[in-house]
């Protein structure tokens, strides 16, 4: 029997999995790190800290099977972030994360002076704070004495494949997000890196997301007691994994990701862009093809500061019971009416990105009341977040796609009450699946297709992905929530504004 390994670089945890050929579970480990905000509206984290997670988790999955027969590795990660390195390849700074709203006036700058037709149609995307080359210009700017000696800009998983492999390299889906790439034509784009004076050799060779681009260091082989040359296959940003994991590689299926943030991802047959590039268009992790994705930036977040701030009776019950304080914290909103009595949250609790490409964004609660209890504050945040991953699946609507079924992965997807109030309030099938860890899956499915042991990625997720749980909608929630997402949809541009002064009084003060 073979095995496969699947790696993870989150925002929050390394998840490595290892699968047996056949698509079972075989090991799965965690190991968890914390973001650092220094200032308001920033988010780093040091790249060595993935190194030493990867390390563990790493070790611990090979105790579970003989390590000659590990067939190859796949590597998932944080999109966007970017791990700069100087000529020794040492790390020079804290990597700027994809939630980092620092680089607002670097956005303005590449949306005033870039050619808009490149940024529109090859591309594919607007210049939003979270991309990478923002962050560049950024550096080069804020800390002139770091960008002098920078020799390499790679993204989190590639920073973790040069430290197993010795070698750079990257793939077509994770170089999409940086705004340096030609996304139309699958490689990097010399008009951006030269409208943005960014040299091209700073970045890594690219590749498609199934093909063997590195191979494991002698050193760590020998170590592991793993074959010579095994190989590590170009893999996938986080939401291209997942998609593969989930089994989004044919139209009609969608993937919703409630993790840390909100990410809708369409399958497309071409390179497919909305003219205002409210959506993000990418290269897929399946050879040629591409997808179409809107992003929110607090989805499952959202909840966990909800947990974190007024969750301490549920965690105390939780540790008492032995319960998850989530379940619990879910469990009271199921029990809470439909459209939380009149209460919507706006979940912009790290700005916006789709529809809204605005870091000035901020959270809040419209329409509190003296009879509006914990619980249904909480009910509030879950159809909060369901609205806005609708902002995305409305614009797909737009532009023809179709959605049969979505699929849902990440943290919130465990919640049953969610997964249901999602179904409600877009009005289609929502499902989960047999393996959740859909990016750690979705990259070991493609390390599979790397080794020869799937013919390739389709056929490999008609086999091995499976459907556990159905969630029909519930027609007179349906009906409901269609007013309440009328009203939700009004409120961004009412409060515009108001978030803007906000912004500039906490900057001031």
């Amino acid at each position: 029997m073979n095995y496969l390994m699947g790696i993870d670089i989150g925002t929050s945890s390394v998840k490595t999995i290892l699968i047996d050929e056949r698509g079972q579970m075989v090991a799965s480990e965690t190991e968890s790190y914390e973001l650092s905000h220094p200032f308001p509206g920033w988010a780093e984290q040091n790249p060595d800290t993935w190194w030493t997670a990867t390390i563990k988790t790493f070790e611990k999955v090979l105790n579970h099977i003989n390590p000659q027969k590990l067939a190859g590795i796949g590597l998932s990660g944080q999109m966007h972030g970017s791990v700069f390195l100087n000529k020794d390849m040492e790390v020079l700074r804290p990597a700027i994360l994809w939630c980092d709203q620092r680089t607002s006036e670097e956005c303005d700058w590449i949306t005033d002076h870039v050619d808009k037709d490149v940024l529109q149609q090859r591309v594919g995307n607007k210049a939003l704070t979270g991309f990478t080359a923002p962050k560049i210009l950024w550096v080069k700017k804020h800390e002139p004495h770091l960008y002098e000696q920078i020799k390499y800009v790679l993204l989190p998983k590639d920073y973790i494949r040069y430290k197993l492999t010795g070698q750079l390299a990257t793939e077509v889906s994770d170089a999409s997000g940086t705004l340096l790439f030609d996304v139309s034509k699958r490689t990097w784009s010399k008009e951006m890196l030269q409208q943005l004076d960014i040299p091209e050799n700073w970045m890594p060779p690219v590749f498609e997301s199934q093909i063997p681009s590195t191979r494991l260091t002698k050193e760590l082989s020998e170590k592991f007691g793993l074959k010579d040359n095994l190989q590590v296959v170009g893999g996938g940003g986080d939401q291209a994994a997942g998609a593969v994991g989930t089994g989004v590689v044919e139209p009609g299926i969608l993937s919703v990701s409630l993790g840390t943030s909100g990410v809708v991802f369409a399958f497309s047959e071409e390179f497919l862009i909305d003219e205002e590039n409210r959506l993000h268009s990418f290269c897929h992790a399946v050879n040629n093809k591409w997808h179409t994705m809107g992003v929110m930036l607090s989805a499952a977040e959202s909840l966990r500061w909800w947990m974190n701030n007024v969750g301490q009776e549920e965690q105390e019950v939780g540790r008492k019971t032995k319960t998850d304080a989530y379940e619990l914290m879910c469990a009271a909103a199921d029990d809470a009416s439909v459209g939380s009595n009149g209460l919507i949250f706006l979940p912009y609790l790290m700005g916006e990105r789709t529809p809204y490409a605005d870091p000035d964004a901020r959270g809040c609660f419209i329409g509190l009341t003296t009879r509006h209890t914990k619980a249904m504050m909480t009910r509030s945040i879950l159809e909060g977040v369901a609205f806005g991953l609708r902002d995305s699946v409305e614009i797909m609507r737009e532009l023809n796609i179709p959605i049969e079924q979505i699929r849902v992965i990440g943290g919130g997807a465990k919640s049953k009450v969610w997964r249901q109030i999602l179904a409600d309030v877009i009005g289609a099938e929502v499902v989960t699946l047999e393996n959740v860890d859909g990016p750690a899956f979705g990259v070991a499915l493609l390390a599979g297709v790397g080794a020869g042991l799937y013919n390739d990625i389709e056929s490999a997720c008609e086999k091995l992905v499976k459907v556990v749980d159905v969630m029909k909608p519930n027609q007179e929630n349906v009906k409901i929530y269609e007013d309440y997402y009328t009203l939700y949809k009004q409120l961004y541009a009412k409060f515009q504004t108001t978030f803007q002064e906000l912004s500039r009084l906490e900057k001031k003060y």
